[in-house]
């Protein structure tokens, strides 16, 4: 059975929403899109690479794959990561997006959790990026075993958050590095739970 590892950069209070550029993400009259650039670090964009490579699937909710899919199909050959995200099965999370035009991408239809749990037979480890709609779906269902999260230096109120309406999950801190631009990485595993209560 392969793994479900969720990877997201988060402000300390939660926020997920447009991290990266100005216009990703306005929901809700959110207006800091792009918070994260002034913690931009190496390292960080290092550890990102490895877990980009690492995956060999991507689940992917709507908004997060339209964003993917505006830039890296025509993003820098150079990275690493172009090539593997370019290439690598897309499966999306959609009723309504059905423009699929990233290569390798196909809409889940049906059930969510009962794809999730089939497709976890096939690959050895499916990448999920943002998807706040899908999240809480995926932990419901109790198929994500792994979080990767960067936290950031910054409070910024309203926003998306990927652990609004989520079940009680036990977790299990298997790394914890802080870079000097103040942003902390935290991976957790999930631990097995019966009828609710941690193993």
């Amino acid at each position: 059975m392969g793994r479900l590892v969720v990877t997201a950069f988060m402000s300390i209070d939660g926020v997920v929403q447009a991290p990266s550029l100005a216009d990703e993400d306005g929901d809700g009259g959110f207006t800091f899109g792009g918070w994260m650039t002034p913690y931009a670090d190496p390292a960080v964009t290092e550890l990102l690479t490895r877990v980009v490579l690492t995956a060999d699937a991507l689940l992917l909710g709507r908004r997060t794959y339209e964003i993917f899919a505006s830039f890296w199909p025509t993003a820098d050959p150079a990275d690493p990561r172009t090539i593997r995200l370019n290439e690598q099965p897309k499966y999306v999370a959609s009723s309504t997006l059905t423009d699929l035009r990233w290569r390798n991408s196909t809409r889940i239809e049906g059930d969510l959790a009962s794809t999730v749990r089939e497709l976890k037979t096939r690959h050895r480890e499916i990448g999920v990026w943002g998807s706040t709609t899908v999240l809480p779906q995926l932990l419901h269902a109790d198929l994500v075993d792994e979080f990767v999260l960067l936290v950031h230096p910054v409070l910024l109120g309203p926003g998306k958050r990927i652990f609004d309406n989520t079940p009680r999950l036990s977790l299990h801190l298997t790394e914890s590095t802080t870079y000097a631009t103040g942003v902390a990485l935290h991976t957790y595993q999930r631990v097995p739970t019966v009828l609710g209560e941690a193993l």
